[in-house]
């Protein structure tokens, strides 16, 4: 096996090991965004302030999760079109 070969089969690899951890911590993600709702709208004490910027805070951290994900996948991409062109 060449080196290209072996360097697209480690990056394949990576790339399925990025993939299934960015799912994984999605999966979390939803699991105590809604334990956290659940705890907001039980509690009367907490104002709406606080609510309102939790809410923000989840928002921009899903944003950011989303961002990364596209950023990891566009440079897979770029180094699969490089490795790929080099084989030519």
């Amino acid at each position: 096996m060449d080196k290209t070969q072996t360097l697209k089969q480690m990056m394949q690899t990576n790339k399925m090991a990025f993939d299934y951890n960015f799912s994984m911590m999605m999966a979390t993600y939803e699991q105590n965004k809604l334990l956290l709702h659940t705890f907001l709208s039980q509690s009367d004490e907490i104002p709406q302030e606080v609510v309102s910027s939790v809410e923000t805070w989840l928002q921009a951290y899903r944003k950011g999760c989303e961002d990364l994900k596209k950023l990891t996948d566009e440079g897979y991409q770029s180094v699969e079109k490089h490795m790929s062109s080099s084989d030519k």
